[in-house]
């Protein structure tokens, strides 16, 4: 299951907070630390119920906390539970994606491959999938990887050209 670290929400306006590609101040008073100290109890929290219905609770490369790989780490090395670990989104890290997504890849226990035919709305990135299914493969991955496309283009194109491309980098 899809979960997210949350964020400060000092920047009101998600396009604000693109513009400062997910970079956000915290809350007067309040550190990361705090933070981060916040999002392992609450996880912490769900796990017996994750146990119980047999789902892993995955935490995605996201904005806030997660928004890098140390991020996702230290919750990843805080959290040490079976039902727990990383939700690798390819379109997350937005510089330097590869050494990023190499550094998370071994606590990955999901992943979303993002395209961006037609132009993203926020961003595009140009990702090199077999290389994305490289640093999976040498990691041991071997889960789902679900597409998230996020280009302008017709749905009713880029969707089957979006799998016929994560098809062919993942030897599917």
């Amino acid at each position: 299951m899809r979960i997210n670290s949350g964020r400060w929400n000092t920047i009101k306006d998600f396009d604000d907070l693109m513009k400062a590609r997910g970079i956000e101040p915290a809350l007067p008073g309040y550190t990361e630390d705090d933070a981060f100290k916040w999002c392992a109890e609450c996880i912490t929290q769900c796990l017996p119920k994750a146990a119980e219905c047999g789902v892993t609770l995955a935490v995605e490369n996201h904005w806030g906390l997660t928004r890098t790989p140390e991020g996702l780490l230290r919750l990843s090395k805080e959290i040490q539970s079976p039902w727990f670990g990383v939700l690798m989104d390819t379109g997350n890290f937005l510089e330097n994606p590869y050494d990023k997504l190499s550094q998370v890849a071994s606590k990955t226990v999901y992943v979303q491959a993002k395209t961006y035919f037609g132009g993203g709305e926020w961003y595009t990135l140009d990702l090199d999938y077999p290389r994305i299914a490289k640093i999976l493969s040498q990691a041991g991955y071997s889960g789902w990887v679900s597409l998230e496309m996020e280009g302008k283009e017709n749905p009713d194109l880029a969707v089957p050209k979006s799998i016929q491309l994560l098809r062919k980098a993942f030897g599917v």
